[in-house]
Parts: C-alpha cells; sequence; structure tokens
C-alpha cells in the first residue's frame, strides 16, 4: 500500500522542548518531542479523518542552550500568590536559533473514538483516499503559509521566523550525535477524547543530527 508523507521546515529565535524531569526550572530537550512534532504538523491542517504520526527530526542548527527568565502568572503558582495577582519568575534552559526539518506519514485515524463529526463523515464519503488528499491539502497550505493554528516552538509565545517547504540553503548539522535516555512522547496517546497518559522513549538517539521515531504498538 502507497504511504503518504508529509514534511515541512521551522525555525526561530528560540524553542522549549521541555524535559518534565527538569522540575521548576525547566530544560528544553534538544528537538521536539513526538507530540510536539505532531502539533506542529496539525497547527498547518488538522482534520478528524486523518492521523499524522511523526517520523523523524532533522537537526539543522547547532543546539545552543541559553538562559530564559519570565514572570509567571498562569495557574500553577500557589493559592496566596493567585489570590493577591502576584507572579513568580520562572528560570529556563531554552534552545537559541534553532532549525528542523520534520517528516510524518499520514494515515487513517482509528482513534477517532467513534466521535467523528457528521462533516468529517460527510468528506470522507466524498473522498476515495483522505490520507491522499490530506497530504495534497497540506502541501498547498504550507506554500501558501495557511495555517489551522498560529504554529510555535514548544512554548506558545515562542513564534517561528519560518514554517514552509524546504529551503535549499539549509543542511543538517551531521556531526551531531547524542543519546537521551528518556523523552516524552505524548501525554493524550489514544487520540480524540483520551485519558490523561504519560508515555516516554526510552535510549532515544540522535545519529548524525538526525532523531528517528521508533513505531510503538502500544500507542500507535
Amino acid at each position: 500500500m502507497r504511504g503518504y508523507e508529509v514534511c515541512l521546515e521551522i525555525s526561530g529565535p528560540t524553542a522549549m522542548w521541555t524535559r518534565p524531569d527538569s522540575g521548576d526550572c525547566p530544560v528544553s530537550y534538544p528537538a521536539p518531542t513526538y507530540s510536539a512534532a505532531k502539533g506542529i504538523f496539525e497547527s498547518i491542517l488538522w482534520i478528524q479523518a486523518v492521523e499524522i504520526v511523526p517520523t523523524k527530526v532533522e537537526l539543522c542548527a547547532p543546539i545552543i542552550h541559553h538562559g530564559y527568565n519570565t514572570n509567571y502568572g498562569g495557574p500553577l503558582r500557589k493559592g496566596g500568590v493567585v489570590k493577591s495577582g502576584g507572579s513568580y519568575q520562572l528560570l529556563a534552559s531554552v534552545v537559541v536559533n534553532p532549525c528542523y526539518r520534520l517528516y510524518a506519514d499520514v494515515r487513517h485515524n482509528q482513534k477517532a473514538n467513534g466521535k467523528l463529526s457528521e462533516r468529517t463523515r460527510d468528506w470522507q464519503r466524498k473522498t476515495t483516499s483522505p490520507e491522499h488528499a490530506y497530504q495534497e491539502m497540506f502541501n498547498r497550505r504550507l506554500k501558501r503559509g495557511q495555517c489551522f493554528s498560529i504554529p510555535f516552538l514548544g512554548w506558545k509565545e515562542f513564534a517561528p521566523d519560518y514554517v514552509g517547504p524546504f529551503r535549499e540553503l539549509t543542511g543538517v548539522m551531521s556531526d551531531i550525535h547524542l543519546r537521551i535516555p528518556s523523552m516524552l512522547r505524548q501525554v493524550f496517546p489514544n487520540g480524540l477524547h483520551s485519558e490523561l497518559q504519560y508515555v516516554y522513549d526510552t535510549d532515544v538517539e540522535i545519529t548524525e543530527g538526525v532523531l528517528t521515531f521508533k513505531e510503538r504498538a502500544d500507542v500507535e
């Protein structure tokens, strides 16, 4: 059976792919997690009928970590701080000037859990190959600069300076070789309306600048 692949390049001033084990002063992974890559693709085009399955990430810029400070005013503050309207200073270690090439397969969505919208069902009846249709629509939108939602590099405040087709002058950093003992994969692995579940990949390797996401029968 023929497969359908989508790919894009994304870069920006700052990225934060948070390592959950880094505690109150979060540290970024060197590359986007599986779920982050999936989210970037779906920010360009999201359709219930198909499932985006990230396959690999190519690192196209040196990995440079930098300290980042911001005043946090979100719901995770202590109760007294929330009541007073105060905030606290969040310290983080982010990646600066990152550039990535992302790849993913387009597959039939088997995780809809029987809750497809009527609009999606109607679209499926009119489309002989939803995966192929998604690929064509995705590539058109990517070239035009259209998106379903604004893509971001981990944290929403880290907007990209480029999202689009591969650029000719971009190259893979083949001198990057790293091993990540544990890397967050997904927190909602079972699709639409699923329960929270933390899933990790172990012994993740970046070889010659390429991180390959392994197939997992327990969550795919």
